[in-house]
C-alpha cells in the first residue's frame, strides 16, 4: 500500500522578492542549455546562483513537454541520497528492486525535461555520477545545476555567475540607476524605509557601499536591511570598521569570501544576544522548520513534554530503552485485555504505563507528552506532587533533579469478467498488486519510555557577541544538599569529560520558550531568517552561507553543537511519534505534510545518531517510528537505507531492533525483494517472541502474511490471516494493522472466488475505519469492495466505491493507489459502455504509472485488464477517436484527473440493471455540509476568502479552511473549478 506523500514543492521555487536584472547572464543561459545538456552556474557563495538558474529554468520551461523539476540538496549531505532526492522530485515512485540511479534513468529515458540540481558543491561527487548516468542514459534529460566548483564532466558547460556591476563611486553617477546592484539595494532598502530611492544626495555613497561589498547580492541584501536604524553614510561607516576587523587576519582568503564573511558577521554583531544564540542553534536543522522546532531546539527550558527536556541527564554513553510490555495507548493503539471498547479501539481514559503510575489520557509516560502523577511515592518535586515535564522539578533545563524513590537512571520508559478473483494469478486483488498494499505497526510511542534528557548548554548574557567570540559556556553553581548536578559542557573545567554537555547545577535558563519566538521575529527582520508558508503555518529557513557562519559560532563552545543536535534528534523523534500515534484517525494528510516538510531535519536526525558514539538506539528507534512514512508515503528506499545502517549499528536484541527488522522485512517486500524481506521479517518475529513483545510479533506475522499473499501462496495466505483476523488485537498493535489483517483476509478470499465473504470482511474493516475517521487503509477497503463488486456486476455499486477509494487517495496524495484505481475505474466505465470517458481514464492511469512502473510490475492480472478495456473501447470508438480521448486523459495533472473521474458519472450500459443500487448521479453526488455549500455558493460570486469571512462573520483562517475542504472533496485544484460546478448544480 505505497504511494506518495504531498511534496514540497519541486517545481521552479517561488520569489518572494524582486529579481534584479541579469539579462546578459539569462541569455547565456539560455543559449547554453540550447545546446548543451549540461550547464552549471558557478560562482562565491552568496552570487546569486539559485535564482539566477530558476529564472533560466522559467524563460526555457515551454521547451520541455514533460516539465522542470527542481532538486533542493543544501539540506542533504549523504551522498548516496542524491537519487532518491532526483526522483523525489521528479515525482517518481520506483519500487523496482533495481539501484536507485538506475531505476531513476529507466523511468526518464523517454521524456523531454529539465531537472535543476540546486547546491551541488558539498556533494559534488554524487551530483556528477547522477549526471553522467542521466546524460548517457536518457536523450531528453537536461540539467542545469548550481555549484561554487564545476562537477568535472566532459559534457559540462560552465557560465559563470559574477557579482553585479558597481559603478565607480567617483565617476558621473548620473546614470546609476542602470547598475543593478545600486538597484537591488535601493529596492531592498525602500521595503524597510518606505519612500527610499537613489537620488543625487545618496548616490555616491550607495555606490561606494556596493563597492565596499563587491556587488555580492547577498551582502547588500543584509546591509540593506540596516537602514531600518542607519542612513546610508553611517552604514558604510560601521561596515568598514567590521571590513578592518575580520580581514586583517587572514590575507590569503579570497577577498570576496572576506566581503561576505564580513557583511555577514556584522549582521550578526546587530544581533541581540538572545537572535545570536538562536542564530546559532538553529544551524544545526539542514532544512527549513516551524516554531515549534525552533522552540525545541534553541530553548533551555524546552517545549513541555518534549523528550530530552523530560528526564534526568546521565553520562553520554548508549542509551537505555527498557522494555516494558505494559503501553500507553495512543489513538491507533489497541487497549490491554479487558479494556477495549471494541474490535481494535482505544477507551480514551487514563492508563498506567507499566511503571504504577498513572498517566494523563492522550500523554505519552515518561515520553514527557503529559503529565503524570505518582500515587503513593516520592515524586521529582516530593511525595505526591504531579510532575510537568520541562518544569524544574521534571529535569528542567538549568535546574536541579533531586533523584526520589519512582526516579530512574534510565527510562522508564475490471472487466466485465473480472479476471481479478482468478486464483493464482497476479495480486491484482490486493492493495495494488505489489507489497505496495503492505502496513500497521504499533500505533504511539514505545511502552514507557522516552529518550533521555538532553539539556540545553549554559546560560548565556543577553547583550550582543562580537563575531568570533565563542557562545558562551555553562558557569559552574554550587549543588544544593541531596540534589545530582547535572554537567557542564564537555571540556569546561573541573567536569567529567565522559560527561553530556548540559548546564550548570543551579543556573536559571539562559533562553525561555516564549523567548524563541521574539527572536526568531528579530532575525526574521533582519533578513537572516526567511519565512515562507508551509503546512501548519508559517516556517523559517537559514540560508546556507547564513547557517554556515552560526555553525561556526556554535561550534566555539565544546559541547554546544552536540546537545543542540540530541535535542533535535530528540524531538524529531517525538514528532514522528506524535505522528505514528495519529496515524490511524482523521490528521494523516496534515501529519505526512509536517513530515514531509521535515523531511531534511528527519535526515539529520538520523544521521546524527547513527555516526555519533552512544546514539545509534535513538537512530533506530526513530527509523522504526518512521515505518509508516517510509511505506504509506511511497519511500521504500530511502526507509531501507536507513534501517540497513541502523540495524547494523544496533545488533543487540532489543525490541528497537525486533521492530527495526520487520519494517526492513515490509519494505523489502514493496520493493520486490521477496526473500529479503521473509527473512527480516521472521527474524524479527523470532525476537518479539523472545522478548515476549506480543504487539512487534503481531506486527512481524502481517509482514510473513502479505508476503506470502504476494508468492500466490493463496492457501496459506487464506490460513495465514483467518487466523490472525479470530485471534483479533493485541495490546499494543497498531489499528492500521488490525484492519489491514481483515483487507488482506479479504484479498485472499477473493483470489479464491469467495466475493461474498471478502464482502463481508471488507464492511467489518469499513466500519472500524470510519470509527475513527481513518483514510489510509480504508482507501484500500473501498478499493476491494468494488473489485468484489465487479465479480458481481454490480457496476453502480462498483463505481460508488472506486469513486470514494480514488477521492481518499487523492487526500492521502497515495499515488500508487490512484493509479491502481484509476485502471479499476476504465474497467468499469468500459463494462458498462462509457468508452470516452474510460479511454480518458485510461490516459491519465497510463500516465501515473508511468512515474511508478510502465509495465504494472509485470502483474499479469492488471496488465489484462487494462488491454481488455482499450480492446473493448477502440471497437466502440475508434481507434483515431480512442487516441485522442487517451492524450486528453494524459494531458491532465493528477488533481484534474481525480477531479474529471470524480464528477464525470459514467452512463449505464444499454439494458443494465441498476443491481439494487441508487442511480449513479445520485451515487457519486459530492455532499457539503451546510456552511461549506455557503462558501461554494461565495466563491462563486467570486468572493475572496476575507470577503467569505466578512460576510459570514468568521475568521479569514476558517474560511480558509472550508475552502481547502471544498476543493479536496471536489477534487479540485482552483476556485473557477468550484465555481463552475455550482453553476452546474444550479
Amino acid at each position: 500500500m505505497g504511494g506518495s506523500a504531498p511534496r514540497r514543492d519541486q517545481h521552479l521555487p517561488a520569489e518572494t522578492t524582486s529579481f534584479v536584472d541579469r539579462r546578459g547572464e539569462l541569455t547565456e543561459g539560455r543559449e547554453l542549455l540550447a545546446r548543451a545538456r549540461l550547464v552549471t552556474l558557478t560562482g562565491p557563495g552568496g552570487v546569486g546562483k539559485t535564482r539566477l538558474a530558476a529564472r533560466i529554468a522559467a524563460r526555457v520551461q515551454r521547451a520541455f513537454p514533460d516539465g522542470v523539476r527542481f532538486v533542493h540538496l543544501s539540506g542533504l549531505h549523504d551522498p548516496a541520497l542524491v537519487p532518491l532526492a532526483a526522483a523525489d522530485a521528479l515525482g517518481l515512485h520506483d519500487h523496482s528492486p533495481q539501484p536507485p540511479l538506475a531505476a531513476l534513468v529507466e523511468q526518464v529515458r523517454e521524456r523531454r525535461l529539465l531537472l535543476v540540481v540546486d547546491n551541488c558543491e558539498h556533494l559534488a561527487g554524487a551530483c556528477a555520477q547522477l549526471a553522467a548516468a542521466l546524460l548517457r542514459g536518457t536523450e531528453g534529460v537536461r540539467i542545469l545545476a548550481t555549484s561554487r566548483h564545476r562537477l568535472g564532466l566532459t559534457e559540462e558547460h560552465l557560465l559563470e555567475v559574477r557579482p553585479l556591476p558597481v559603478p565607480d563611486p567617483d565617476s558621473d553617477l548620473s546614470a546609476a540607476e542602470g547598475y543593478p546592484a545600486l538597484t537591488l539595494f535601493a529596492d531592498r532598502a525602500a521595503a524597510v524605509v518606505p519612500g527610499f530611492r537613489l537620488t543625487p544626495a545618496n548616490r555616491a555613497s550607495v555606490a561606494r557601499l556596493c563597492h565596499r561589498l563587491d556587488g555580492l547580492p547577498l551582502a547588500i541584501e543584509l546591509a540593506a536591511v540596516r537602514m531600518r536604524v542607519l542612513d546610508v553614510d553611517q552604514l558604510l561607516d560601521r561596515l568598514d570598521d567590521r571590513y578592518r576587523f575580520l580581514t586583517t587576519g587572514s590575507p590569503a582568503a579570497l577577498p570576496r569570501h572576506q566581503t561576505l564573511r564580513a557583511a555577514v558577521a556584522w549582521s550578526h554583531d546587530l544581533c541581540t544576544g538572545p537572535e545570536q544564540l538562536v542564530w546559532a542553534r538553529l544551524s544545526v536543522l539542514a532544512g527549513g522548520f516551524d516554531l515549534e522546532t525552533a522552540e525545541a531546539v534553541c530553548a533551555d527550558d524546552g517545549p513541555e513534554g518534549a523528550p530530552g527536556h523530560a528526564e534526568t541527564q546521565r553520562p553520554c554513553t548508549d542509551r537505555a530503552f527498557p522494555h516494558t510490555q505494559a503501553s500507553t495507548d495512543g489513538p491507533g493503539e489497541v487497549d490491554g485485555p479487558g479494556e477495549a471498547d471494541g474490535p481494535g479501539e482505544t477507551d480514551g481514559s487514563g492508563e498506567t504505563d507499566g511503571s504504577g503510575e498513572r498517566v494523563r489520557p492522550g500523554s505519552a509516560s515518561t515520553g514527557g507528552l503529559g503529565e503524570r502523577v505518582r500515587p503513593g511515592s516520592a515524586s521529582a518535586d516530593g511525595p505526591g506532587e504531579r510532575v510537568r515535564p520541562g518544569s524544574a522539578s521534571a529535569g528542567g533545563l538549568g535546574e536541579w533533579v533531586r533523584l526520589g524513590p519512582a526516579s530512574t537512571g534510565g527510562l522508564d520508559e475490471g472487466t466485465g469478467s473480472a479476471p481479478a478473483f482468478t486464483a493464482g494469478s497476479a495480486p491484482a486483488f490486493t492493495a495494488g498488486s505489489t507489497p505496495a498494499f503492505t502496513a500497521g505497526t504499533h500505533q504511539g510511542p514505545w511502552p514507557a519510555q522516552a529518550l533521555p534528557a538532553v539539556p540545553g548548554p549554559g546560560p548565556r548574557p543577553v547583550h550582543p557577541l562580537p563575531a568570533g567570540s565563542a557562545v558562551p559556556a555553562a558557569r559552574p553553581a554550587q549543588a544544593p544538599t541531596g540534589a545530582v548536578a547535572l554537567p557542564l559542557p564537555v571540556g569546561t573545567p573541573g567536569t567529567d569529560p565522559n560527561l553530556c554537555p548540559a548546564h550548570a547545577p543551579g543556573a536559571d535558563p539562559a533562553l525561555r520558550t516564549d523567548d524563541v519566538l521574539e527572536a526568531l521575529a528579530g532575525l526574521v527582520d533582519k533578513s537572516v531568517l526567511c519565512r515562507e508558508p508551509g503546512p501548519g503555518g508559517a516556517r523559517y529557513r537559514l540560508l546556507d552561507t547564513l547557517r554556515q557562519y552560526g555553525l561556526e559560532q556554535l561550534r566555539r563552545t565544546p559541547g554546544e553543537e552536540g546537545a543542540a543536535r540530541r535535542r533535535q534528534r530528540d524531538w524529531m523523534l517525538r514528532r514522528a511519534e506524535d505522528c505514528e500515534r495519529a496515524w490511524f484517525g482523521p490528521g494523516q494528510p496534515e501529519a505526512v505534510a509536517r513530515l514531509r516538510a521535515d523531511q531534511d531535519n528527519l535526515r539529520a536526525a538520523l544521521d546524527f545518531s547513527l555516526s555519533t558514539p552512544g546514539e545509534a538506539r535513538a537512530g533506530l528507534r526513530l527509523a522504526g517510528a518512521l515505518w509508516f512514512y517510509w511505506h504509506a508515503c511511497g519511500a521504500p528506499r530511502e526507509g531501507l537505507y536507513w534501517l540497513d545502517r541502523a540495524l547494523a549499528a544496533n545488533p543487540e536484541p532489543t525490541r528497537e531492533r525486533a521492530r527495526g527488522l520487520w519494517v526492513a522485512g515490509l519494505l523489502a517486500a514493496a520493493t520486490q525483494d521477496f526473500p529479503r524481506g521473509r527473512r527480516h521479517a521472521a527474524d524479527g518475529l523470532a525476537l518479539a517472541r523472545a522478548l515476549g513483545d506480543t504487539a512487534e510479533a503481531a506486527h512481524a506475522e502481517y509482514v510473513i502474511g502479505v508476503i506470502r499473499l504476494f508468492g500466490d501462496d493463496l492457501p496459506g495466505a487464506l490460513r495465514h490471516f483467518e487466523s490472525t483476523v479470530a485471534r483479533g488485537p493485541v495490546p499494543g498493535q497498531h489499528l492500521s494493522l488490525v484492519g489491514l489483517d481483515q483487507v488482506e483476509l479479504a484479498c485472499a478470499l477473493g483470489y479464491l472466488g469467495e466475493a461474498d465473504r471478502a464482502v463481508e470482511v471488507c464492511e467489518r474493516a469499513l466500519r472500524l475505519c470510519e470509527r475513527h475517521g481513518e483514510q489510509w487503509v480504508r482507501s484500500y477497503v473501498l478499493r476491494m469492495l468494488a473489485l468484489a463488486h465487479t465479480v458481481r456486476r454490480d457496476w453502480p455499486r462498483a463505481e460508488r466505491h472506486a469513486r470514494e477509494a480514488l477521492r481518499l487517495k487523492l487526500a492521502v496524495h497515495d499515488v500508487i493507489g490512484m493509479a491502481l484505481t484509476l485502471d479499476l475505474l476504465a474497467s468499469i466505465a468500459t463494462a458498462r459502455g462509457a468508452h470516452e470517458h474510460a479511454a480518458v481514464l485510461l490516459g491519465g492511469a497510463d500516465r501515473v504509472w508511468a512515474d511508478i512502473d510502465t509495465g504494472r510490475w509485470g502483474a499479469h492480472t492488471l496488465n489484462s485488464a487494462r488491454r481488455d478495456s482499450e480492446e473493448r473501447t477502440c471497437r466502440a470508438l475508434g481507434r483515431e477517436a480512442f487516441e485522442r480521448a487517451h492524450r486528453r486523459g494524459g494531458g491532465l495533472g493528477l488533481t484534474e484527473l481525480v477531479g474529471h473521474a470524480l464528477r464525470e458519472p459514467a452512463r449505464p450500459h444499454p439494458g443494465e440493471s441498476p443491481g439494487g443500487g441508487r442511480a449513479p448521479q445520485e451515487d457519486t453526488a459530492v455532499r457539503l455540509t451546510r456552511r461549506e455549500t455557503e462558501v461554494a455558493q461565495l466563491v462563486a460570486e467570486g468572493l475572496a476568502n476575507q470577503q467569505i469571512a466578512d460576510r459570514l462573520v468568521i475568521a479569514r483562517r476558517t474560511a480558509e479552511g472550508h475552502v481547502e475542504r471544498i476543493l479536496s472533496k471536489l477534487g479540485f485544484s482552483n476556485r473557477s473549478q468550484i465555481a463552475a460546478w455550482v453553476t452546474a448544480q444550479r
